[in-house]
């Protein structure tokens, strides 16, 4: 049923990106065109109803920071929530980091079923993936992001509920946390008085190519109208290789004229050996042939960046995103690529936490992640004002804290 699942799904994002052609690819997206109408009337009136407090909002009494995108799949927001919180913990903040873990393996059935009788679906608390000193969870319950984020911290609180007000509120009662950071959060309407940063892939800044580009889910890959940008008071580009973004801006000026522009690229820093943890430098790849295996929304862009790192690769093998390996697909994986002659195999950071323990006999070849970190660009002094600001102000924990101003860039 999963392999079923994955397929089905890889299928829809082929047929909504145009890799799929034909009369019944043509057919069954003008169905989902039809129905990416009735979706934005459905985001729309979603939004007008917490505008207008028919739905209920909340204000924690504390710094809110929401990191998030428009579109669907990856634009670099786990390494963004990590350089942020780690500016925050250096300046003397107590952060939380809130996700609703994506993928994450969900309460037993009979247990989800008793508390909906009961009226508890709130009942139980967030699941606490470190508590800013231990990991206390796998990937399996927490979900990749929230692991990586837990695993790569210190002193961070990670938590992960659906509920992003009852999981702050956790965090301010039990952990005493001061500042909160959403991750994936701009879709998140319930909190209030909070920052909004959100990231835009250069790459793809409306989600796809071709024709899906620009339209909404199911059709295409966006969550929300592009004109849902003025509720930002930060956009950071993402994936920028000096290329003129010029137009870009000028596009998301129609949308949002106010919010300060940030530039940055995903750097890749070292190659870590998943059975040692041995790190390894980047030139380890020049000239070398290589497996690359992934489970992410753009494998492409993975792939392209190891052969800018000067690899070849021999053999590629691509998942559905968030693809929770089984030890046959690695031991494959590796086979394969040693029948190529390849050296090792890479792997992403986000896939490394979803690979199954291997006995060191199975190890064919070696397997590294190769770990990628944000640099600034542009628009760096933004984000520091905002971390200064943040880290200057005492908010008692009785009062509202209001989402700091800072300076356009």
């Amino acid at each position: 049923m999963k392999a079923f699942l994955e397929n089905l799904e890889q299928f829809a994002i082929d047929v909504i990106l145009e890799r799929r052609h034909g009369r019944a690819a043509v057919a069954l997206r003008v169905l989902l065109r039809a129905l990416a109408y009735l979706y934005e009337g459905i985001v729309v009136l979603r939004l007008r109803f917490f505008e207008w407090r028919f739905s209920r909002v909340h204000a924690l009494g504390c710094q809110v920071i929401s990191v998030g995108n428009l579109t669907v799949g990856g634009t670099g927001k786990t390494p963004i929530v990590e350089k942020l919180a780690r500016r925050l913990t250096d300046g003397g903040r107590r952060v939380a980091i809130l996700s609703r873990g994506y993928k994450s393996t969900p309460l037993p059935f009979l247990q989800r079923v008793k508390n909906r009788l009961r009226g508890r679906d709130n009942a139980s608390p967030p699941r606490v993936v470190s508590d800013g000193s231990r990991l206390l969870l796998g990937s399996d319950l927490a979900g990749d992001e929230p692991y990586m984020l837990a695993k790569n911290l210190r002193n961070v609180v990670v938590l992960v509920d659906r509920d992003r007000v009852k999981s702050g509120l956790h965090a301010i009662r039990h952990f005493g946390a001061d500042v909160l950071l959403l991750d994936d959060g701009f879709q998140y309407l319930p909190l209030k008085e909070r920052f909004d940063v959100v990231l835009v892939d250069r790459e793809a800044p409306y989600g796809g190519a071709s024709g899906s580009a620009g339209n909404l889910l199911p059709r295409g890959m966006l969550r929300e109208p592009h004109r849902h940008l003025k509720r930002a008071n930060l956009l950071v580009i993402t994936k920028c290789d000096g290329s003129d973004l010029a137009p870009l801006k000028a596009d998301l000026r129609r949308h949002n004229r106010h919010a300060p522009f940030v530039e940055c690229s995903h750097a890749p820093r070292y190659l870590e050996d998943l059975r040692t943890g041995e790190r390894v430098p980047l030139s380890l790849l020049k000239g070398q042939r290589v497996g690359a295996v992934s489970g992410i929304a753009r494998p492409e862009s993975f792939e392209g960046g190891l052969r800018a790192l000067g690899a070849e690769i021999c053999y590629s093998r691509s998942f559905a995103d968030h693809h929770r390996y089984a030890g046959p697909e690695i031991l494959n994986a590796l086979a394969r690529s040693k029948a190529r002659n390849a050296r090792f195999v890479v792997t992403t950071e986000k896939d490394a936490v979803r690979f199954p323990e291997i006995p060191l006999g199975d190890f064919s070849l070696p397997i590294y992640f190769l770990r990628v970190e944000i640099e600034l660009l542009q628009g760096g002094e933004v984000l520091d004002a905002l971390v200064d600001r943040l880290c200057a102000t005492t908010v008692p924990p009785a009062k509202t804290a209001h989402a700091p101003a800072v300076a356009h860039a």
